[in-house]
């Protein structure tokens, strides 16, 4: 029998939308609280002081999302995505936080101003874009650059999640066996309950997956409870300011070039796994005005920038529930929860096992989306200029190799993705001034002969 597919524009009922958008909100909560964390652990290092708080995170669910439900409404509703905070500005944003003086709030106050920047270039982009369309697309990222592109997205993550899961050692060397447990139980669950669940468990395996492994992990003696109760039930998050400090910006801004590129590697993911050319309807240029928007957004009231979330593509590629509809349900709990610390604290006692558990399959999906952007291009590697695409944007993406711009280390598949581009444009220019030849395709041997001499390949 096949899985039920759950489309885009398709609304749920709310008793099935409950746990669907539960779901896509354990996927994204661990990775989402954790920046403001090292935001406020970097700046109680700096100022000796265990209870300085310079982000709240109960801002940061509020706006991750708001700006959730901007970018779906900017979208017309046809690109399924959900916000959350991004990595690519904690480096610029603790060198600015922990610099100059000891008014820790005010120096956060000047981060906000440099997110405030990003996502105006964020915009900027769009409207250019929306001018000059996305043509160029198919020249600057074709398929042999874009399916490695895509496939690193998940590649240079799972090495996070493995540590997540406990299968790699600590600082200490040392791995803790009762984490190892749950991480692979996790994993085993999310596996199995995608392959072997039938009717409406079919499409929540993870919420499975992520419940069963939080009861191991409290069997285990895991799950710290202690700082579950809360003074009050309801609180109001408290909000910060922007300075526009112009060296703020200079430090932080490089970072938008980061968040650019793996903005479009994450829509052309998306569109892959809906099965639908998202980069031309909606558009690229709409997708990256509800990025920016909600990143500017974010910065006006005191908290950190927002990006789209591998951890919820993954949550669709396994599910196949792609609806707006449990998206948006998600951004409305992620709101709700904001205002309920109770809420807020039980879901920060979930182990990092579980989600490192649920991180590895999710973030292998995303590459094996990669591999699949391949295959159905039929990308011919009898080419040398297709050869020579994607090995380059595979090693400069796993090689480590880091480009530094300002207060940012462009690496992994950002720096990937400017080398792809480049070679790409290159490539095509090449072959404007005919100066590329070029190839017919040969199909492969259906064998290869024993005594054949191994055919040397042509650089064309």
């Amino acid at each position: 029998m096949a899985r039920r597919v759950i489309h885009v524009e398709e609304r749920v009922p709310l008793l099935e939308a409950l746990p669907l958008s539960l779901q896509h909100l354990f996927a994204m909560f661990g990775a989402s609280v954790l920046v403001p964390y090292l935001f406020n652990q970097a700046a109680r290092q700096a100022a000796g002081d265990p209870n300085l708080v310079v982000v709240d995170p109960a801002l940061v669910l509020l706006m991750n999302g708001v700006g959730t439900l901007i970018y779906l409404v900017l979208c017309k509703g046809r690109a399924p995505a959900f916000l959350g905070s991004s990595f690519a500005f904690i480096a610029p944003t603790i060198a600015v936080l922990t610099a100059g003086g000891a008014d820790f709030h005010a120096n956060f106050s000047r981060a906000l101003g440099g997110f405030i920047a990003a996502g105006v270039i964020f915009t900027l982009a769009a409207a250019m874009i929306a001018w000059a369309g996305t043509r160029w697309l198919d020249i600057v990222l074709p398929p042999a650059a874009m399916g490695p592109i895509v496939a690193l997205i998940g590649l240079e993550l799972g090495k996070v999640a493995a540590g997540m899961a406990g299968l790699l050692p600590d600082a200490h060397g040392a791995r803790v066996p009762a984490d190892m447990a749950i991480g692979l139980t996790t994993l085993a669950l999310a596996i199995f309950g995608s392959l072997l669940f039938r009717g409406f468990l079919a499409v929540i395996p993870i919420l499975l997956a992520v419940l069963g492994g939080y009861a191991l992990a409290f069997v285990l003696g895991r799950v710290d409870l202690a700082g579950v109760a809360a003074e009050q039930v309801f609180s109001f998050p408290r909000f910060t300011g922007p300075i526009f400090d112009p060296t703020a910006i200079l430090v932080i801004t490089p970072a938008a070039l980061v968040v650019l590129s793996e903005h479009i590697g994450h829509l052309f993911v998306t569109g892959n796994i809906v099965g639908r050319d998202l980069t031309r309807d909606p558009g690229l240029h709409r997708s990256l005005a509800g990025d920016g928007i909600s990143t500017m957004l974010s910065g006006l009231v005191g908290s950190v920038p927002v990006t789209t979330y591998g951890e919820n593509m993954g949550v669709m590629a396994i599910t196949r529930v792609y609806s707006v509809w449990v998206i948006g349900g998600a951004a409305v709990i992620s709101i709700a929860i904001s205002f309920i610390k109770v809420l807020s604290n039980l879901l920060s006692t979930i182990p990092v096992p579980v989600m490192g558990g649920i991180s590895m399959l999710l973030f292998g999906v995303i590459a094996a989306s990669g591999i699949r952007m391949l295959v159905e291009a039929q990308v011919d590697y009898n080419r040398a200029r297709n050869l020579i695409l994607t090995a380059m944007v595979f090693m400069v993406g796993i090689s480590e190799v880091s480009l530094q711009v300002g207060a940012v280390a462009l690496k992994g598949m950002a720096l990937a993705t400017l080398t792809g581009m480049a070679l790409s444009l290159v490539f095509h220019v090449l072959e404007r001034l005919r100066l590329l030849e070029e190839e017919p395709r040969r199909p492969a041997p259906a064998r290869a002969s024993a005594d054949a001499a191994p055919r040397r390949p042509e650089l064309v």
